[in-house]
């Protein structure tokens, strides 16, 4: 059983895989996928250095993700550009670490499942749902980058309503970390149910 875990910039989607993964349940991240994929050296790399050009290579030769980001969110095309060489090659890898998974089930932590339409990849959708208040509040501590910054990503990102019209499981985080682990440990005891059948 393959479980795509979503939800928006600073709704706690990691917490909740950490939670799974203390259980054994194996967690795939997209976003470390799209790291590996432009990784130096490989066919990503050259690819977003031909079209974005060195000025994106940082001082250790590496592509400055933060400065990438920013030349994306800012050019309609380039993110189209941009997405179009990196989802094809996360895909790929992805399907290579599910095949190895060993634990009862998968997840898949992926920020954009509704913005890419890749619903059926999963067999269920866990979304994380927090009120977009917190959420802001939450991202911009943790990144470390200004207000007007994470709105621009939150606005990049489907609504609230997408998301969750695309859940078969919802997990609130608006309040503690307890209650989080909490709730992710009855969700984890929910899926080992569904995979026994």
């Amino acid at each position: 059983m393959i479980i795509g875990l979503t939800g928006g910039i600073g709704s706690g989607k990691s917490a909740v895989a950490n939670f799974f993964q203390d259980e054994g349940i194996t967690v795939i991240d997209a976003d470390e996928l799209a790291r590996e994929v432009i990784d130096k050296n490989s066919p990503g790399y050259k690819s977003i250095v031909d079209y974005f050009g060195s000025k994106i290579i940082d001082s250790n030769g590496l592509i400055d993700r933060a400065f990438l980001r920013k030349e994306a969110f800012d050019d309609n095309k380039k993110k189209k550009v941009l997405e179009s060489i990196i989802h094809p090659l996360v895909k790929d890898l992805m399907t290579k670490r599910i095949a190895t998974s060993n634990s009862v089930y998968s997840i898949i932590m992926v920020p954009l499942i509704f913005e890419t339409n890749s619903m059926s990849n999963y067999n269920r959708i866990l979304v994380i749902d927090c009120d977009p208040k917190i959420q802001l509040e939450r991202a911009t501590l943790r990144d470390n980058n200004s207000n007007e910054q994470i709105q621009k990503i939150i606005d990049s990102q489907c609504s609230r309503e997408e998301r969750l019209s695309i859940a078969n499981d919802v997990i609130p985080n608006n309040d503690s970390l307890e209650n989080l682990k909490v709730r992710s440990l009855a969700m984890h005891k929910f899926y080992l149910g569904l995979s026994k059948k």
